[in-house]
């Protein structure tokens, strides 16, 4: 069963995933926690969507919702 595993490239596919996403998380938890956005980053940590919500909210969300100063 573990010769199927890495014969039939679903070993490589799922090392890409996970070089592709752990990046992007990485950077918008980092952007969520330092403009303390509790919401946000609860929901980066739990939704896996292959790096489409993370790449959102960088892309989007910062750019539409500037930092507050108090």
């Amino acid at each position: 069963m573990l010769n199927t595993f890495f014969e039939n490239n679903t070993f490589l596919i799922l090392v890409l995933i996970v070089l592709w996403t752990l990046p992007w998380k990485g950077i918008a938890l980092w952007h969520a926690a330092r403009r303390k956005e509790r919401n946000w980053f609860i929901a980066l940590l739990i939704i896996n969507t292959f790096a489409l919500l993370e790449i959102f909210y960088l892309a989007f969300w910062i750019k539409r919702h500037p930092k507050q100063e108090n």
